[in-house]
């Protein structure tokens, strides 16, 4: 640890260097290119790779699953999409991100296509698994626009394309505005191969994949860049040896793979304890969806402006404050008084309203940290983008696999469904424990003159 304290120090030494470089460097229209049809590509993908987050609903009442069977269909997807980060980030600083998109594009097509022929339990878990092969998109374009961008305005053009998260809820959306589209196309037939009902949304999603793929190809710049062409293997991942990266990786688990789990398991939770329709639930869920993915960009330029690890401490406090109310069962005390009577107090009780309102502003924390946290990565290692930032990301993809089944399975055993919430809060807790520790470590040990700075301190004047 007191290597990482001496890195740490060592990061915010070398910040007070003077920075001569213009406050807005000229981004070219190569980057600009870039950064639309990556986050075109990966809005699409990640719609693919979290449809089952409310297809599950149709899915469970046609194959009659449990809870815990249906978990484990959105469990698997997230898995897939997030084991390859690494190797896809890597590749693509080896490669360029337009080959590695493009390819990723149409391989995804491929078991998207064969989900709208699927019939039986086992078949869909297997197809489910291969969908989720989208979600490795994100390393891909991390790594791909911060070899374009300049790094003054990398918070920002990552954050913009973090937004893509907003791909979550195009299904939903779909759900809402076309509400008897699945009931209505049940049975049907379209184009002699791709069957209605629920499956019209693999089918529809098969067609996009394929068109992206020629899109990006058109509009790309051909001669792409690449941060670490060249570049042994062994030198790539020896930035994954800092204890700097993994504890990102547990940061991002908490804003991203607790953002996708809730993603998947808000449509069911809106369902079975608020009693409304499928098009409500998948609305309300929108609700937390939009904040999350939409204020990524707003989260690049707070980092950009304020400092990333300033940006944390905000974020992990306003999930911990939302997350601490969520937790709390409906209920009451009861108290066995002595004259044997019993008296009820403290009563609680969360209604929709104030729900959906908490959780949308859990969403607004996750969205702002998201980006926080993918904005260190460039600036502690900036030749390996890539690795970092693909390890990084699959452990956020990780976190997103195990609480889906671990919301199940403690509602099983609690008989609580707001337990969901306290699996999240504890999560959240060991995060900014451990931020917390490192930085009043780095700060009072290593430089207790920096002891009011977070960031960037201030530079000392020179002495005549």
């Amino acid at each position: 640890m007191t290597t990482l304290i001496q890195m740490e120090a060592t990061v915010m030494t070398l910040t007070t260097e003077p920075d001569t470089a213009p406050a807005h460097p000229e981004v070219s229209s190569g980057a600009k290119r870039v950064l639309t049809m990556s986050t075109i590509a990966f809005t699409l993908m990640f719609a693919v790779w979290l449809m089952f987050g409310i297809l599950g609903v149709p899915i469970q009442k046609e194959l009659g699953l449990s809870d815990p069977e249906l978990a484990w269909i959105s469990a698997v997807a997230v898995l897939n999409g997030s084991l390859w980060r690494l190797p896809a980030g890597m590749l693509t600083d080896r490669v360029g991100g337009r080959v590695v998109t493009i390819s990723m594009l149409l391989l995804t097509a491929i078991p998207c296509f064969f989900l709208t022929q699927v019939s039986g339990y086992g078949a869909l878990l297997v197809l489910a698994f291969l969908v989720g092969f989208a979600g490795n998109l994100f390393s891909v374009g991390i790594a791909w626009n911060a070899a374009w961008w300049p790094k003054k305005r990398q918070g920002f053009a990552l954050g913009v394309f973090g937004a893509g998260n907003v791909g979550a809820s195009v299904t939903k959306l779909l759900v809402v505005l076309l509400p008897t589209i699945i009931a209505s196309t049940a049975g049907a037939m379209y184009l002699g191969i791709f069957p209605g009902g629920w499956r019209i949304f693999p089918a529809f999603y098969t067609v996009a994949l394929v068109v992206v793929a020629i899109l990006t190809f058109l509009i790309v710049p051909r001669h792409d860049k690449m941060n670490g062409a060249g570049k042994p293997l062994g030198e790539m991942l020896a930035p994954l040896k800092h204890v700097r990266v993994w504890r990102f990786s547990l940061y991002y688990a908490a804003v991203f793979g607790a953002y996708v789990a809730l993603s998947a398991w808000l449509p069911k939770y809106y369902v079975d304890n608020f009693g409304v329709e499928l098009q409500v639930a998948a609305l309300l869920t929108a609700t937390f969806i939009f904040p999350a993915s939409l204020l990524r960009p707003v989260g690049g330029w707070f980092s950009d402006k304020y400092g990333a690890r300033r940006v944390m401490y905000w974020t992990f406090g306003v999930m911990l404050a939302t997350t601490g109310i969520l937790m709390m069962p409906n209920g009451h005390l009861v108290i066995d008084q002595a004259d044997g009577t019993q008296s009820e107090h403290l009563a609680y009780a969360i209604g929709i309203v104030p729900f959906a309102l908490l959780v949308f502003l859990l969403g607004c924390a996750m969205g702002v940290g998201k980006a926080a946290v993918y904005k260190h990565i460039p600036e502690y290692f900036p030749d390996n983008v890539g690795s970092v930032g693909g390890l990084v990301g699959m452990f956020g993809g990780l976190g997103g696999f195990f609480l889906p089944p671990l919301f199940a399975y403690t509602k099983v055993w609690s008989g609580f469904p707001s337990s969901t919430f306290f699996v999240l809060f504890l999560l959240t807790a060991a995060c900014f424990i451990w931020m917390h520790w490192t930085v009043v470590h780095m700060l009072h040990r290593e430089s207790p003159d920096l002891a009011r700075h977070l960031e960037t301190p201030v530079a000392t004047a020179t002495v005549r």
